[in-house]
Order: structure tokens, then C-alpha cells, then sequence
């Protein structure tokens, strides 16, 4: 029997802001520096990375095999395996963004979007957060359309396969290795429901 998760730790008060500039700011991201208050008398340089919410989305098939994108990533120049996920642009829901990202990135329509734990990927210098799902009974279809500054391809694996790539330590992206962490592990427990 899974044990009751934790209760939230009581919350800290925040620290009081003394001033606030961008230093940064493009279509993509913006860098703010704050001046905070820590109670010591003497004031606190905050520097924050500012990025619009995003979502990543686990696609399976109706087969049951995952679909995994492979891209080639600019800032280390490697190519990996992940799972599709992108920004949400404004206005936009974030079930919308999944099946936007679901079809521009790897080709499909998702039958049932079903939300997986969100997360903060790096909470110490941002308040950036990620709206995780898993979609099932994907179908492929043509709508394949990634953006210009996107080299990818899309794949389908067993799920074996996916969890051998995550054992072995070369799912290096660090949202879909969580987000199929959260699959399989929620996949396990309806199962485990499923039994008499």
C-alpha cells in the first residue's frame, strides 16, 4: 500500500524587494536583477531568469509505443532523444499547447491528454514551470511541422526500449526523463487499481 504523501512545508515570508531592473529582455527570455531585503541590514543581488510557461507531453500510440523526438539541441550541440514539449504562447492553454507541440513536433493527434505532476525545472533562478502530460491513443497523421530553428524527428519505441534508455542514463533532458518517470510510474498504479 503507497504510503500518504508529505504535507507542504509552512512557508517562509518572502524577502521584501528594495528595487527591480530588467537587465535583459527578448522574445525568448528576459533576465531580471533584484535587490532583496534578507533581514541583515545589508541588501541581496537576485538575479532571475524569466521564461514563459511551457509543457511537455509523453505520446503514446494506440499500439502502446512512445513517440520520442529526436533533436539537435544548439546550446551543447548534441542530438537526443526527448519527448515533444514547448512554450506556451499567450492566450493559449496549456492542453492546447500539448496538442499544438503533439503535432508541430512529432506528427500526432492525441486521442486523451491526461495530466502528469508540473514541475519548476530550475526553481533557484526562475519562477519558469512546466504543465506535464501524457497523451494516449495518439494517431500519426501529416501535420509534422517543426519550427525553423528546430532539427528534429520523430520515433516510435517500445516502452521497454524507453525505459532501457532512461536506466541507462541517456535520456539527458531532464523534462522528459521526468515526465516518463511519471508515466510509467502512474501507468503502474492504474494497473495495480486494475487488479481484483
Amino acid at each position: 500500500m503507497p504510503g500518504k504523501a508529505p504535507d507542504e512545508p509552512e512557508p517562509f515570508e518572502p524577502f521584501p524587494v528594495l528595487e527591480s531592473e530588467h537587465v535583459y529582455a527578448s522574445d525568448w527570455c528576459s533576465l531580471r536583477r533584484d535587490m532583496v531585503d534578507l533581514g541583515t541590514g545589508k541588501p541581496q543581488e537576485y538575479h532571475v531568469f524569466e521564461v514563459p510557461d511551457a509543457i511537455c507531453v509523453v505520446p503514446v500510440l494506440e499500439d502502446g509505443r512512445i513517440m520520442l523526438i529526436g533533436q539537435y539541441r544548439y546550446p551543447h550541440g548534441h542530438t537526443h532523444w526527448e519527448v515533444p514539449a514547448g512554450r506556451i504562447s499567450a492566450g493559449e492553454s496549456p492542453a492546447a499547447a500539448a496538442a499544438r507541440e503533439l503535432a508541430e513536433e512529432a506528427g500526432v493527434r492525441p486521442g486523451e491528454l491526461r495530466e502528469l505532476p508540473s514541475f519548476y525545472p530550475i526553481n533557484g533562478i526562475s519562477d519558469h514551470f512546466v504543465h506535464a502530460f501524457v497523451a494516449t491513443h495518439c494517431v500519426q497523421d501529416d501535420s509534422h511541422r517543426p519550427d525553423d530553428s528546430e532539427r528534429l524527428f520523430a520515433r516510435a519505441f517500445e516502452p521497454d526500449e524507453v525505459r532501457a534508455l532512461l536506466r541507462s542514463g541517456r535520456m539527458r533532458d531532464a523534462f522528459s526523463a521526468l515526465c516518463l518517470f511519471h508515466h510509467f510510474d502512474l501507468e503502474a498504479a492504474d494497473a495495480a487499481n486494475d487488479q481484483p
